[in-house]
C-alpha cells in the first residue's frame, strides 16, 4: 500500500519545524488534494538587483539566437549557458527622470520591480508603484508559509537623503506591498534561518532557541525522532532525497555557527555560542543568503523571492577582488580604462555569486525529475544600463531557469530598444497564476521565451 504523505509534511520538535522537500511518495494523486496537484512541483520566481549598472561592452552579446558567444562578464556562469537567456533591449521609463533632474539610481531600484516613476522627495510622502512580487504574493502567495521573502546583503533604510533628494526608502528597497510601503529586506541569514525552521508559536521558538544555545544544538537534534521515523518509512529514492536535504541544512547550519572554527569541549560541543551578525565578508554572506533562498524554494516554504546585492549607488570598494576604489565611482568611469576595468570586474564578481546561486537550484532534484532551476524563473540585472551615462534602456537582464518547460533557454534574445521591462514582469506573473490585464507600464506579455513569437 502507498505511503501516505501530505505535500505538507513537517519534521516537529521543541519550537522547531523543518518543512521537507517533495518526495515521490507526495506526487501520487490519492494522497494530494486538487490545490497540491496544481502546484506539484510548483513555480517559482526570484529577482536578484546589482546596483550602478554594467559595463555594457563586456555584458551585452553580440550575436543573437542559441549560437552567441558569452561575453567576459557572462563567462562566469558559463557553466549554466544552457539554462538561462539574455535579454536585451528591455526598458525601465519610470527610471528615467522625467522632469525630475538628478537621482537615477534611487529610481532605478524603485522603478526596478513596479515599473513606477517614483515621487521625488526625502520626507515621510513617498510614493512609488506596488512591485511585481508583491502583486503576485498577494494572488498566490497563500499557498506558501511566506507569501514572498525580501533579503539582501545591506540594510534597508526607512527615511533620510539618499540620491539627489530622494528618499532612502528608494534607494535601499525594491519590494514595495503599497505605494507607500516599501517592504524592508532580511540581511542576516542567521535571521533567515531562524524563520524557516522556528516553531509555530511566538513562545516556542524563542525557549528552543535559548535552549539549543545553551547546549550547543542543531535544529536537526530537535526532528531526529521524527527524521528518523520517516525515513525509515520512505522508498530508497526518498530516503536518499531526504538524507541529503537534511546534509544541506545541517552544513548551512555549520557554516552560520562557524563549527569549524570554534574551539571544542570533551564533550565535542563548541564552547562560546553562535555569533550575531552577518558576515563581513561579502561572497560569504551572499552564498549564505542564497543557500537560505534554495532551501526556502526546494520546501515550499515561500515561491517569490527577491534580492540586492547592495543598495542603490553603493559606493562599496572590492579589496578581494583588487578593487580598492569604490563601486559607484568606479561606474562614472568616463572613459577612464582604469575605472572600466573596476566596474568589469566588479560586474564579473557578482555573477559569480550568481554562478553559486545558480548552482545550487541546479543540485536539487524535484519529483518531476527536473532541478529545482528548471522549475524557476530567476531575474537577474540592474534598472541602469551604463552606469557612466545613467541611461535605462538597453538593461542588462538575464533570465535563468526554464521556468518548467514554459521557457527555451540558451539564447539571446534581442527585443527592440524600448520594449517595456514590465512586458516580461507580466508575462512571469500569469506564469505564476496570478491574473493581470497589465502591469506597470506593460504594453503586452513578452514574446519569444518559447522560441515562438
Amino acid at each position: 500500500m502507498p505511503l501516505s504523505i501530505s505535500r505538507r509534511t513537517l519534521l516537529r520538535g521543541l519550537g522547531t519545524t523543518v518543512a521537507l522537500p517533495m518526495f515521490d511518495a507526495m506526487a501520487s494523486t490519492r494522497l494530494l488534494t486538487a490545490a497540491e496537484q496544481e502546484v506539484s512541483p510548483p513555480l517559482r520566481m526570484a529577482f536578484l538587483y546589482v546596483p550602478n549598472g554594467m559595463h555594457m561592452a563586456d555584458w551585452t552579446p553580440s550575436q543573437e539566437g542559441t549560437e552567441y558567444e558569452l561575453t567576459p562578464t557572462l563567462q562566469g556562469i558559463k557553466k549554466y549557458r544552457e539554462s538561462f537567456n539574455v535579454l536585451t533591449g528591455l526598458t525601465l521609463d519610470g527610471a528615467r527622470a522625467h522632469g525630475d533632474g538628478g537621482g537615477d539610481h534611487a529610481r532605478s531600484v524603485a522603478a526596478f520591480l513596479t515599473g513606477a516613476h517614483p515621487r521625488k522627495t526625502n520626507g515621510a510622502d513617498i510614493q512609488n508603484g506596488v512591485s511585481i512580487d508583491q502583486v503576485t504574493a498577494e494572488q498566490v502567495g497563500k499557498a506558501t508559509r511566506f507569501s514572498s521573502l525580501e533579503l539582501g546583503l545591506e540594510a534597508s533604510a526607512q527615511a533620510g537623503n539618499c540620491d539627489s533628494g530622494y528618499s532612502c526608502a528608494y534607494a535601499s528597497n525594491m519590494s514595495w506591498r503599497g505605494p507607500t510601503n516599501p517592504v524592508a529586506k532580511e540581511i542576516d541569514p542567521g535571521a533567515v534561518f531562524d524563520r524557516l525552521f522556528a516553531g509555530q508559536t511566538s513562545k516556542e521558538p524563542r525557549r528552543a532557541k535559548t535552549t539549543r544555545e545553551k547546549y550547543r544544538k542543531s535544529v536537526l537534534d530537535f526532528v531526529l525522532e521524527d527524521a528518523k521515523s520517516l525515513h525509515q518509512k520512505l522508498p530508497a529514492v526518498d530516503r536518499r532525497k531526504l538524507d541529503e536535504y537534511l546534509y544541506s541544512v545541517r552544513d548551512v547550519e555549520n557554516r552560520l555557527v562557524g563549527v569549524e572554527r570554534l574551539e571544542f569541549t570533551e564533550e565535542g560541543v563548541p564552547d562560546f555560542p553562535r555569533p550575531a551578525g552577518v558576515a563581513q565578508d561579502l561572497a560569504k554572506h551572499s552564498e549564505l543568503m542564497f543557500d537560505m533562498m534554495t532551501l526556502a524554494m526546494q520546501t515550499d516554504s515561500s515561491r517569490i523571492l527577491s534580492f540586492m546585492f547592495t543598495n542603490a549607488g553603493s559606493n562599496r570598494s572590492y579589496p578581494e577582488i583588487g578593487v580598492s576604489e569604490g563601486h559607484h565611482e568606479s561606474s562614472h568611469h568616463g572613459k577612464s580604462e582604469h575605472k572600466q576595468q573596476n566596474i568589469a570586474k566588479i560586474n564579473r564578481f557578482h555573477v559569480d555569486r550568481f554562478a553559486y546561486f545558480l548552482s545550487r537550484l541546479s543540485q536539487v532534484r524535484e519529483n518531476n525529475g527536473k532541478t529545482l532551476l528548471e522549475n524557476s524563473m530567476v531575474v537577474y540585472g540592474s534598472g541602469i544600463s551604463d552606469g557612466d551615462r545613467h541611461n535605462h534602456d538597453d538593461l542588462p537582464i538575464l533570465l535563468a531557469g526554464a521556468g518548467a518547460g514554459r521557457i527555451q533557454t540558451g539564447r539571446h534574445i534581442r527585443y527592440e530598444n524600448g520594449t517595456p521591462l514590465c512586458n516580461l514582469y507580466l508575462w512571469m506573473m500569469r506564469q505564476m497564476g496570478a491574473k493581470a490585464e497589465s502591469f506597470g507600464d506593460s504594453t503586452s506579455e513578452i514574446t519569444g521565451l518559447s522560441g515562438h513569437a
